[in-house]
């Protein structure tokens, strides 16, 4: 578990040998840093850059062995949908990877009514050599995404699964979460038998992933 800024920590360390990622980066209202922007800039669009700026530089972080898997929570804004699949689909691009998988995650019953958050997320997976086989496929549609520590939380079942992928169709053994937060997706690969390195800004966030314990069926 490391305190600080998970951009910084990730450029310190280029390819991180023998690591697969699963992460979910923050939306425009959870990102520190914009406060020096030029004078009439747009905080959304600067967001945004950041947002794929900071994809790209997760996936460039994988081994040529491994796989970068992102959950990711569409928002409204202004009225406004904001796609993140897209921008990690972009990111993806620019980083020599191509999409392995593209699940939808229910984080809401179906046909429940939402404000500013999507009742659904994205769960994208991108490599750059690795083709994964049909042998341990699971649903494109994980109806429930399970327990969340908190609500912007990864589920215990989409950790679950993208953990499940690295195990079955990857020789990697160590996952990283440079956006870790309360820790989910650690808690979950260890249960699993993987290594985990999780990275975040927060002290309170850092305490908690130390901490956090969670059993998978």
């Amino acid at each position: 578990m490391h305190e600080g800024d998970a951009l910084a920590w990730l450029r310190a360390r280029g390819v991180i040998a023998g690591t697969s990622l699963i992460t979910s980066l923050p939306d425009v209202s959870e990102v520190r840093g914009h406060e020096a922007r030029a004078p009439g800039s747009d905080k959304l669009a600067d967001w945004q850059r950041w947002f794929e700026d900071a994809a790209e530089l997760c996936m460039r972080s994988v081994s040529d062995d491994g796989v970068a898997i992102f959950f990711q929570s569409d928002i409204r804004h202004g009225g406004l949908w904001i796609d993140k699949g897209a921008f990690v689909t972009r990111a993806a691009g620019r980083a020599g990877m191509a999409m392995l998988f593209h699940k939808i995650v229910c984080r809401r019953p179906a046909g429940t009514l939402t404000f500013g958050r999507a009742s659904y997320s994205h769960l994208l997976g991108f490599a750059r050599t690795l083709r994964p086989t049909l042998k341990h496929h699971t649903p494109d549609i994980i109806p429930d995404a399970g327990e969340m520590p908190s609500k912007k939380s990864m589920g215990v079942a989409a950790c679950v699964d993208a953990c499940r992928f690295v195990l079955n169709e990857t020789r990697t053994r160590t996952i990283v979460d440079p956006f870790c937060g309360f820790g989910t997706v650690l808690a979950v690969a260890n249960t699993l038998g993987l290594d985990a390195v999780g990275v975040d800004l927060s002290p309170r966030m850092c305490r908690r992933a130390r901490t956090l314990r969670i059993e998978v069926p």
